[in-house]
């Protein structure tokens, strides 16, 4: 699918979809990444088109069942890492990332990979990647300690402050939680405090 097609998608069908996917909240934050996502492109020169299609499926696989999980495993062939396996808050964004091709019909690799990398986040980011990763942590619905800030960094234009103070906060929970920290969390926080410093 080339970029045009990406214009002439019919976002409310796949609200109709995602309503059939998604518990009511959910919905309500997908649209808020989605309006969210679309501010941040403003700020940073991205495809508004793409950050708000983006934001609008990235949450798809958040609910599926067990079984709709090994279904798209099998039809995919999705590998999962340990850390992803038989843990929904993790995988759904790499389901999702296949979802959406299937489900959607998007086959743009950048809206793929903002889908993919949503959750964790991973080395050398596209600008679109570390939109929707922070549109999911900060838009108009989110309130938990520290939102504040992350907004005023990421309408500011420091981007990278703000993923790399995001991925701090989040490395500090899963250690007082004793959690385990997925790899890909690390090594996309390292890489930014290399290229910022």
């Amino acid at each position: 699918m080339n970029s045009l097609d990406i214009h002439n998608i019919d976002t409310e069908k796949i609200i109709e979809k995602l309503n059939t996917m998604l518990k009511p909240n959910r919905l309500t934050h997908s649209i808020n990444v989605a309006n969210c996502a679309v501010k941040l492109s403003e700020i940073y020169g991205c495809d508004k088109e793409k950050a708000y299609l983006a934001g609008l499926v990235h949450d798809c696989a958040k609910y599926f069942t067990k079984e709709q999980i090994d279904s798209y495993v099998k039809k995919y062939n999705i590998e999962l890492d340990p850390l992803e396996i038989d843990n929904i808050a993790l995988s759904h964004s790499v389901i999702g990332s296949f979802v959406i091709q299937d489900v959607f019909n998007i086959q743009d690799m950048d809206i793929i990979n903002a889908v993919r990398y949503h959750t964790t986040g991973r080395e050398n980011m596209s600008i679109l990647e570390k939109i929707i990763f922070m549109a999911d942590m900060i838009e108009e619905g989110r309130d938990f300690p520290g939102v504040d800030e992350l907004r005023n960094l990421s309408f500011s234009g420091q981007l990278d402050k703000a993923l790399i103070t995001s991925f701090n906060n989040t490395i500090k929970f899963v250690i007082e939680n004793n959690q385990l920290i997925h790899p890909r969390s690390v090594r996309a926080r390292n890489y930014l405090m290399q290229e910022n410093i």
